[in-house]
Parts: structure tokens; C-alpha cells; sequence
């Protein structure tokens, strides 16, 4: 297995004269199909082109992207794995320290906006070759869209980018569809008919059924048409049922194909059997290598898509809602690959994809038909029509943990917990609790209050708590020292005071002290983030409650974590706006204690100044009735908060 080049010598090395594409990406180079980059390359490859790798070009300087002069068919352009935004700023707007996709993990290898950036980089050298672009910066940007962190409307990327064509969700059947158009002398402007792909045009083919969209000026202007607008992209996401879309901007259009239809069992491995290196380009070594990989290199992706379509998830409109798996052949191959590496310890650290225990589509009619554009399967309560059945998923399991060699299998990209207690049968649970949990496992209820998982898309508190008292009941049954994490978010559309105070007092029953609390981090195309622009729930046009006060979301992400001594005046006034003086005190249901006249004379004459630890400990000492039962929750370290993954 060899690299792909990124120099001029290597693809001279090769016999090569020109590239057919050269690929220019905002990560580092990881030959991994963890990596877009990696996975598009290798088909291009496997169908005879030629490409070359240029990785995070300096965009202060035209000739980074002349590595190997002008490709024959085209640029290929993409800001990384992640949306170049998202990945600079954390959701309070300030700069992260340090980027996991850039040797050394070093932050600052790629400009905001990186797409853009890139392409009107090319368009400076080159301004007749094609430009393609993909990605999930691309992908979710690819109409009109709210873009939080300039606080603005934002024209599709494709008008930005001065790119001709746009590649939305995984991409891999329009890639080869596009190259094989230019390769057989099609014009760009052309090729027009490609599922997954944006164009723009000047003139609408009316022989196609297309919806035509708000005009970008009206959703500019107007929240609700944004909202309404919002709600038809929504409902044409489906690669089965969804119509073409325009969207106008003054005499031209932006239009959205249909999405590319669902990859076979069959597909899905010929793609992760590609001839992968499997790990970053050995020049990154000097650096200290990639960080990103350490996450992925001893897990296994099992599937694509998700049915949860939670409404803070770009899923929806990236992978889609139908299951798309890889055969038990090929992950159980890839994992003997795995064992042989000189680093694996024999833990097998992941088996999932978005969620883990998806392993089918939600009902077999979405393979034919699509996924329903009326109700989704799991929210608000499951689907009568789901098959909820574990069976395949607990097959693939027990494969992998016979290997020699593999010590243990963990499940660590999260398990959708209303989907497990929907299956009948208990043995998938069983064994999840008994084998599959290193010693902590991860779910995702995000809210306690109804009103705000509503809004989320997510199932109602008694779902959860009938999932906990089962998990527990199960570890006690085989006799299991194991926590359960939860993963939290503040600031959620619909949550007051009055929702977070609610989730502050589940807190204090269940015994859990949150290392690390998610605000609700508004990134382009989530129905959650419509929300938190327009003020408009987009599936039903109520108006929500958005958070958006900066100290209002403080004293909410506080309220969380309100055994901090830190954040005692912030709970405190938090309690107080509530009017709930009755968590203030002594009482073994109080969450915060009144202040000694000492100390709060002492802090106020300072405001803002962190107090000594000592009187700290007597400013807010956690409350000794509310430990809650024991092993309900991780304790207080570290690795009980662990970063959340990408769902």
C-alpha cells in the first residue's frame, strides 16, 4: 500500500505527468477511510484517475495550491472533516487551542471559511478548470443558511466559492459520476443531472419536477420564510421521494438534485476495502503525527445514515435517515487486519457509526419507498412499522470477540437507548451491559425537561429513566462496577429557567457532577438552529423560546454544574430570577447554601475575582443528601466527560 502524492517528485516518481484531479483539503493528509479525503481518492483511484494531495495549502500564497500544476479534469476542494468554523470556535466564539486534524495538533494550518478560501485560491491560478466541492463544510452550507458565527444569512457556498459543482452527504457514486462526465469531454456547466450535487443555472429545466424556494433575499429578510423554507429542504432529504429544489438568487438559480441513493451491503465494502494505509502520511511524524487518528484507528464502522434525527443533528441532511451497513465479512476482516498492528493492546475500541446499534434500516419499505416524510420513526414515540431487533448487531459482536487476539469489544459511538428498550427481547441489552462497556458507557439523553427534548426531537424523560433503572438492575444482576455518562446540553431552544432548573435538580437526585456540560451550538442546516435564528419551530411554526443572552445561557450551563463553587452567584441568581429561594439553603433539597455574611462581604467587595479554595468549600459545599445511589453516574474525573463524537 502506498501513498497517494503530495509532491510534484512523487507523481513524477510514478510516471505520471498531469493529475487528473488534485485534491486540496483543510486536514492533514490521513489515508483512513475514518477521512472523506481518503475514502473519494481511493474510488477515484480504483476507476483509473490519477490524484494528487495537496493538504492545507497556506491561503496567504497562490502557488501552495500549484503544487502539481494544472489537473487535467478538475480541483477537488474540501474544508476537512469538519466544518472549518466549528473546528476553530468553540460555541462561546472562542478560538480553540488546538486543532486534532493538524500535525501536532497544532492550531491555525487552515483559514475560517476554509472552502471558500481555498477555491478563490484556485480561481486566482486557474479560472477555466473545473472546481468541485464536498465535505461537511459544503454539504450543510449548500443553500441559503444562518451562519452563526458571523450572526448572518449566508448565501449558498457554491455562489461564495466560485466553485461549479457541489457534492452533498458522503458522495462517493457522484464522484465517479462527475469524473466520468469530464473525463468524457463534458462541459462542467453541463453535467446537470447528478444525484447529490448543487449546480447553478440561469434558466430552470421545467421538464423536471422541481419546488422552487424563497428567493435568498426574502429568507434574508423575512425569519419565517426561512423557517418555511427551511421546512421543504427538511422534507426533501429522502434519495427515494425528494424533488429537485431551486433556490433563486435575483437571475439565477442555485438547485439541489435529490440526494444519491443508499450504498448496498455490497458497495459499502468494496469501499472499506479499499487499499487504505490506514494512518497519516509518515511526513507528519517530526510533527508529532495526528491526533485525529488515535480516535479511529482501533474502531470499526459498521454503518452509515440515522433514523434518530434529533433536531440538533446535521445527519438529516448529510447521511440521511435510511441504514446503509457493511457486511459481517468485511468488518470482521478489517479487524484482523487490526489485530496484526504492532500498537494494538487487543481492545477493539468502537463497532457503530452515528449510532451504534442501527444496524438495518428503521422498516423495509425505506429501501424501496424512503423514509417516511410524516413522522419519524423513533420521535415522538416509536414507530409501530419499525423493525426494533438487535439480532444481526449481536451476531457481528460475538464474531469479533472470538478473534484471537481481541481482549475485548467496546461500543463507544453511542447507542440510541429508546431503540434498545423498543426491542422486545432483552439479549442485546444483556450482553451490552456484560461485554461491550469499558467501564463506562455513553448515552445521550440531553434534557430531563420534556418541553426542551420536544424541541430536540428526542423521547420523553420517562424513556430515559426506565432505560437507567434497567441498566443498573443489570449490572447488579452480574454483579458490573459500571457508570453511565450522559451527555447534557444547555441553552437548547425552549429551555428556561425554569427547564434548567428542572435539569439541575435531576442532577442533584441522580448523584452526577458533570465534568464538561455542551452548550447548544447553532451550526448551519439543524432544525435546532432554525430555531435559534428565526425563533420558529420550522415542523409546526410555533414560536420557541431561544436562549440567546450570553449571561442567560451562563447562569443555564451553570445550573449544571452547580456544585462548582465558581459558579455560585450565577446559580444563585439564576434561583432567584426563578424564584425558586428554595433550592437556597440548608435543606437536603437545596442545591446551593446561603452564603456566611463574611464571605459574600469578602466577594463582593472583589466581584469577578475567584475566590481561595477554602472559601469555596464553605461558599457551595456539595449537599450530602444528594449523592444519589451509588454507581448511578461517573464520578467526578475527567475521563467522565469525555468529548462528544459527531452525531
Amino acid at each position: 500500500m502506498e501513498f497517494l502524492p503530495i509532491s510534484k517528485q512523487n507523481m513524477l516518481d510514478r510516471g505520471w505527468t498531469q493529475c487528473d484531479f488534485v485534491y486540496v483539503i483543510g486536514d492533514a493528509y490521513v489515508d483512513h477511510p475514518s477521512f472523506g479525503h481518503a475514502i473519494l481518492s481511493r474510488i477515484l483511484e480504483q476507476h483509473g484517475y490519477s490524484v494528487g494531495i495537496i493538504s492545507q495549502p497556506n491561503w496567504k500564497n497562490p502557488k501552495s495550491i500549484d503544487v502539481f500544476g494544472r489537473p487535467r479534469l478538475g480541483f477537488l476542494v474540501s474544508a476537512g472533516n469538519m466544518d472549518s468554523m466549528v473546528n476553530h470556535y468553540s460555541v462561546t466564539k472562542h478560538r480553540r487551542k488546538t486543532d486534532a486534524y493538524t500535525p501536532g495538533g497544532v492550531m491555525g494550518k487552515r483559514p475560517d471559511y476554509a472552502t471558500t478560501v481555498y477555491c478563490n485560491l484556485i480561481r486566482q491560478t486557474y479560472r477555466d478548470v473545473p472546481i468541485l466541492i464536498g465535505g461537511i463544510e459544503a454539504s450543510l452550507r449548500r443553500l441559503g443558511h444562518y451562519d452563526y458565527w458571523s450572526e448572518s444569512m449566508k448565501r449558498s457556498i457554491l455562489l461564495d466559492s466560485q466553485a461549479d459543482i457541489l457534492m452533498y452527504g458522503m458522495g462517493e457514486k457522484s464522484i465517479v459520476e462527475l469524473a466520468d462526465a469530464l473525463n468524457a469531454g463534458m462541459d462542467i456547466q453541463d453535467v446537470t443531472y447528478i444525484d447529490g450535487t448543487v449546480f447553478k443555472t440561469n434558466e430552470l429545466d421545467n421538464s423536471l419536477p422541481t419546488i422552487v424556494l424563497p428567493a435568498f433575499e426574502e429568507v434574508k429578510s423575512n425569519k419565517r420564510k426561512y423557517a418555511e423554507s427551511f421546512k421543504i429542504q427538511y422534507g426533501n432529504c429522502d434519495p427515494f421521494t425528494a424533488k429537485r429544489l431551486a433556490e433563486p438568487y435575483g437571475n439565477q438559480f442555485v438547485v439541489q438534485n435529490p440526494p444519491q441513493k443508499p450504498l448496498t451491503t455490497q458497495e459499502m465494502d468494496d469501499i472499506y476495502n479499499l487499499p487504505y494505509c490506514r494512518t497519516y502520511h509518515p511526513s507528519y511524524e517530526k510533527a508529532g503525527g495526528i491526533p485525529a487518528i488515535e480516535e479511529v484507528k482501533f474502531s470499526l464502522v459498521s454503518n452509515r445514515g440515522c433514523f434518530g434525527a434529533c433536531s440538533f443533528c446535521a445527519l438529516t441532511f448529510h447521511q440521511g435517515r435510511i441504514i446503509q451497513t457493511r457486511s459481517h465479512e468485511s468488518i470482521l476482516q478489517e479487524a484482523q487486519q487490526m489485530v496484526k498492528d504492532k500498537d494494538f493492546k487487543g481492545y477493539i475500541h468502537d463497532v457503530g457509526g452515528p449510532t451504534a446499534n442501527f444496524r438495518h434500516p428503521a422498516c423495509e419499505k425505506q429501501l424501496s419507498k424512503g423514509a417516511c416524510s410524516h413522522r419519524q420513526c423513533l420521535y415522538p414515540t416509536p414507530c409501530k412499522n419499525m423493525n426494533a431487533d438487535h439480532t444481526d448487531y449481536i451476531s457481528l459482536l460475538r464474531k469479533l470477540r472470538k478473534i484471537p487476539g481481541v481482549k475485548k469489544v467496546f461500543i463507544r459511538s453511542g447507542i440510541r437507548f429508546d431503540y434498545l428498550l423498543a426491542d422486545k427481547k432483552d439479549t442485546f441489552f444483556k450482553e451490552l451491559v456484560q461485554y461491550h462497556v469499558s467501564g463506562q458507557l455513553k448515552v445521550a439523553p440531553e434534557h430531563v425537561a420534556d418541553a426542551v427534548l420536544d424541541r430536540m426531537g428526542k423521547p420523553r424523560n420517562a424513556v430515559y429513566n426506565r432505560f437507567v433503572d434497567k441498566y443498573f438492575a443489570l449490572n447488579k444482576r452480574y454483579q458490573m462496577n459500571q457508570y453511565l455518562v450522559p451527555y447534557l446540553m444547555s441553552s437548547h431552544p425552549g429551555s428556561t429557567l425554569k427547564e434548567a432548573i428542572e435539569l439541575a435538580e435531576y442532577i442533584r437526585d441522580m448523584g452526577y457532577n458533570p465534568e464538561q456540560v455542551q452548550d447548544f451550538y447553532p451550526t448551519p442546516s439543524t432544525l435546532s438552529t432554525v430555531m435559534y435564528y428565526t425563533g420558529l419551530d420550522p415542523r409546526t411554526m410555533e414560536r420557541v423560546y431561544v436562549p440567546t443572552d450570553p449571561h442567560e445561557k451562563a447562569m443555564q450551563r451553570a445550573l449544571i454544574q452547580y456544585r462548582n463553587p465558581k459558579n455560585y452567584y450565577l446559580v444563585r441568581e439564576a434561583l432567584e430570577k426563578a424564584h425558586r429561594e428554595d433550592l437556597i439553603g440548608s435543606g437536603p433539597k437545596c442545591l446551593i447554601r446561603v452564603l456566611p455574611p463574611s464571605a459574600t462581604n469578602r466577594w463582593s467587595k472583589a466581584p469577578g475575582k475567584k475566590p481561595s479554595s477554602k472559601s469555596s468549600a464553605k461558599a457551595a459545599p456539595r449537599n450530602p443528601s444528594s449523592k444519589g445511589p451509588a454507581k448511578r453516574s461517573a464520578p467526578s474525573a475527567k475521563k467522565s466527560a469525555p468529548k462528544r463524537k459527531g452525531k
